[in-house]
């Protein structure tokens, strides 16, 4: 029987993630016909100008990683006046909603990225900070071979690589910055 749940069982896919967000194009006011107050709506949440314009900073982001102090430096150079615990707050609704994933790393440090669905593991720079994803289909299998082996049902997994980037190493500076 457990053999059978193990591979019947949808494994690493979108299955144990909320369902995914899709970005919309950049918002500044509440209009309910904004793609993005609709998704808002859509997951339960009303659309404030807080929450659009930090969904807004999530979705123009040069890396899809931001941490909460980005957010909030991002809107104070905008102009706007949004606390950083209203940026929390609605980062924590927003991963309630599964708009969002948070990434909880090494040393405290939280990051958050757009649901997309699917799966990806993560590298982290120790020294510049940036957050690398990847997926390799070897490591996937082999985390499955293990579970199976020792008679245990994965629900998810979180892989976390912590190192220096090759731009760090080399040069000194990130080469992956905004890429």
């Amino acid at each position: 029987m457990h053999v059978l749940a193990f591979a019947e069982r949808v494994i690493y896919t979108a299955a144990s993630y909320p369902k995914p967000y899709s970005p919309h194009t950049r918002m500044s006011q509440t209009d309910s016909s904004d793609p993005a107050s609709s998704e808002l709506k859509k997951v339960g949440l009303k659309a404030t100008i807080p929450r659009l314009k930090i969904l807004e900073i999530l979705e123009s982001a040069e890396h899809p990683h931001v941490t909460a102090e980005e957010v909030y430096k991002r809107l104070l150079a905008a102009g706007e006046e949004v606390g950083l615990a209203t940026v929390y707050r609605v980062l924590t609704q927003f991963q309630a909603a599964g708009l969002v994933i948070r990434h909880n790393f090494e040393g405290g440090r939280s990051v958050f990225e757009i649901n997309q669905g699917g799966h990806h593991d993560h590298m982290v720079c120790m020294i510049c900070g940036q957050v690398f994803e990847f997926y390799d289909t070897a490591i996937e299998e082999r985390q499955r071979q293990v579970a199976h082996k020792a008679g245990f049902i994965i629900d998810d997994h979180s892989l976390y690589l912590y190192g220096v980037c090759e731009g760090m190493k080399k040069h000194g500076e990130c080469s992956k910055k905004g890429k």
